[in-house]
């Protein structure tokens, strides 16, 4: 539980830290939240694929997930930004607005998530590729 809270508090600062960089103008797209969405799910979909990757779900992997995965990016990322967003966007009449950054979200954030897991992915094949090869082991490395 602490290793939530932990991360939880990290994640809440990093999002602040974004929404004061980039505010928005009212009525403009919300280019932070969709910033922090984005890459959200980028580092949730990376995180989770790396771990999954290196083993069952305890020790240092599930403390990692709980604190990065669950308080980081829990903390960081924002369904409720995101819809009151785009409630406000339709109740000052730029429905064009409300829409595209809907869709965008949406798409951008499963692309983004895919390209997280890609690249976790990738990662681990590379450093697979330049071991040598040892035919008494096996793809997961038990003898």
């Amino acid at each position: 539980m602490t290793v939530v809270v932990a991360g939880g508090f990290l994640g809440a600062a990093a999002r602040e830290a974004v929404e004061q960089a980039l505010p928005t103008a009212r009525g403009g797209f919300p280019a932070a939240t969709f910033a922090i969405n984005v890459c959200g799910a980028f580092i949730l979909g990376a995180l989770l694929e790396a771990l999954v990757r290196a083993g069952d779900d305890s020790g240092w992997r599930r403390r990692t997930r709980l604190m990065a995965g669950t308080g980081f990016c829990g903390a960081f990322t924002t369904y409720s930004t995101f819809a009151v967003e785009t409630v406000q966007l339709v109740r000052a009449g730029r429905l064009g607005t409300a829409i595209l950054y809907g869709l965008a979200t949406v798409v951008t954030g499963l692309l983004a998530t895919t390209a997280g897991i890609g690249v976790a992915g990738s990662g681990r094949r590379r450093r697979a590729a330049r071991l040598p090869v040892d035919p008494d082991i096996d793809v997961d490395g038990a003898r």
